[in-house]
């Protein structure tokens, strides 16, 4: 190993500089930030794939609409809490057309960015029935909503969903709530880190779980008809994103422009709250809060104390890009389908070098290509691994971060242009020459 891309004095170093001991308890944020103190120290680029951030370039749609309302000086004006009219209009007709699921505006809450509209929506939910106190993970998942509820002091708890696909799933949801402490059930479906797509049968195994047990169900659709094994794209065309809205109307869904917009950097996203539980009323959110509606109290009491609105003119920009998605006129899916691509040929390239992916089924079928794949290499812990590509210059998270109980890494495609596949390819040669 003593030919490595990255010399090892310089890894340590600046692992030991970041406090970093154990690459167990290594956030996100913790490996982006040693491996930029690397590159600097190194001279040498890595190839990134810890942080799931887009890597393709912001609608053309969004940010012509965005320019026009900061001209037509809206950024002079406090936006109203529940949102701009167009964006719920258009965030309403997107879900029909592809989801196939009605949902009135007044649902429709534009928040900044899905992690505020989960972080509101774990706050209500936790808080509607004393006896409800813990909020249940589908994981593997998204690692900062789990800190989201340790900053709240909400307790959670969670499983990993491997083991429990098809109908064992409803096995296992039903032993986590027969103490009676479940307020809401957390998933994201394409699932961040594993790709793992819910299908039907699953999705109504939660939606019927949700209606025995009166259980919230948060959906998280950060990665929104990204399952590129259907066309998803074609308004009021099946087949339609999956959902447990389907199966209950017990429930609240999270899109987010991010990814499948490409439009991160202004921080918004919709939560979507179905009629029946946004005018449903709980006494304890009344006690707690002071105000017992459950779409009143997101709106009026949290997000108020939280930000007081979301984006002025962002919210015009994803207005836009909802209302051409919605007209036939933008197709979102085939700008993204490009993440896709990158990742089929990234695994066959980490395969072939020996390497295994973790997750690699959804139940019977092959997973599917997507933003985020999972990597293990025989005989090294996640840990063990996440460190040791450190030094050839390749960087990810580990599995545990994300509440999987598999060892292993979560590899993220986006920021990894084309250019650098053989630079990455190069690298895993170099690793198998040094690992056999």
């Amino acid at each position: 190993m003593n030919n490595t891309p990255i010399k090892k004095e310089i890894v340590d170093n600046n692992l030991e500089n970041c406090e970093i001991k154990d690459m167990n308890q290594a956030s996100i944020r913790d490996i982006v930030r040693v491996v930029n103190m690397i590159e600097k120290d190194s001279g040498e680029k890595f190839v990134r794939m810890e942080m799931g951030v887009p890597g393709l370039k912001a609608s053309e749609i969004g940010r012509q609409a965005e320019k026009d309302a900061i001209d037509n000086g809206v950024v002079a004006d406090y936006p109203m809490l529940e949102g701009i009219q167009p964006l719920k209009e258009e965030g309403s007709r997107f879900i029909k057309n592809f989801m196939n699921v009605d949902l009135a505006p007044q649902g429709i809450i534009p928040t900044v960015g899905s992690m505020q509209g989960g972080y509101a929506a774990f706050m209500t939910a936790a808080a509607c029935d004393p006896k409800k106190d813990t909020i249940l993970f589908i994981d593997p998942g998204f690692p900062v909503q789990k800190t989201q509820l340790e900053i709240m002091g909400v307790k959670y708890a969670s499983f990993d969903i491997y083991n429990f696909r098809g109908e064992k799933l409803r096995a296992k949801l039903e032993e986590l709530h027969k103490a009676g402490n479940i307020a809401a059930i957390v998933y994201s479906n394409p699932n961040n880190p594993a790709w793992i797509c819910l299908n039907d049968e699953e999705l109504q195994i939660i939606g019927e779980i949700s209606n025995k047990y009166d259980t919230i169900i948060l959906e998280d659709l950060a990665y929104f008809a990204m399952d590129f094994r259907s066309d998803l794209g074609k308004p009021g065309e099946a087949p339609y994103q999956p959902t447990v809205a389907k199966y209950t109307d017990n429930y609240i869904l999270m899109i987010s422009s991010s990814k499948v917009f490409s439009y991160a950097g202004q921080r918004i996203g919709l939560l979507c709250i179905s009629d029946k539980l946004y005018s449903r009323r709980f006494e304890n959110l009344k006690t707690r809060f002071g105000g017992g509606e459950f779409g009143y109290t997101i709106v009026f009491r949290i997000i108020y104390t939280l930000s007081s609105g979301t984006s002025h003119s962002a919210q015009y920009a994803l207005a836009a890009m909802l209302k051409e998605a919605n007209d036939g006129k933008f197709d979102f899916i085939s700008d993204v389908k490009e993440y896709g691509e990158r990742a089929g040929i990234m695994k066959k390239m980490f395969t072939d070098n020996g390497f295994e992916i973790v997750y690699n089924k959804d139940v019977d079928k092959d997973l599917a290509d997507g933003f985020y794949f999972t990597i293990a290499y025989p005989e090294m812990s996640g840990a063990e691994l996440n460190k040791e590509l450190l030094y050839y210059g390749v960087s990810a998270i580990n599995l545990a971060e994300t509440g999987s109980e598999r060892e292993g890494l979560r590899a993220c495609v986006s920021q990894i242009s084309r250019d650098q596949f053989p630079a990455l390819k190069e690298r895993l040669e170099a690793f198998r020459a040094d690992h056999k």
